[in-house]
């Protein structure tokens, strides 16, 4: 049988219920006696771990430390700004006459 979490938005109170499908969703508060009692619809944890799935499923913390994609084999890192600044100068630099 599933839990269902319930809160009543009078007074505050949150409390787990083992409930059957069959059974009617609550709505009396136990506390203050109010119908104010609401189901509270909370975001299941799945993980998927194993072969067969998505690297973006489940990412170990060893994955967290991966270099960036920029420091893949096959391509070139970007240069820095100053490193690019310094490039640009030289290629824009007139060439010099010595007649």
């Amino acid at each position: 049988m599933p839990v269902y979490t319930y809160r009543c938005e009078n007074c505050g109170v949150q409390f787990d219920r083992q409930q059957s499908f069959s059974e009617p969703t609550l709505t009396r508060c136990p506390e203050c006696n109010k119908k104010t009692l609401r189901k509270v619809f909370l975001p299941v944890g799945i993980v998927f771990k194993g072969s067969g799935f998505y690297a973006t499923d489940h990412r170990s913390p060893s994955g967290a430390s991966r270099s960036s994609s920029a420091d893949k084999p096959g391509e070139t890192p970007k240069p820095k700004e100053s490193e690019a600044d310094a490039s640009v100068e030289k290629a824009t630099k007139a060439p010099e006459n010595n007649d």
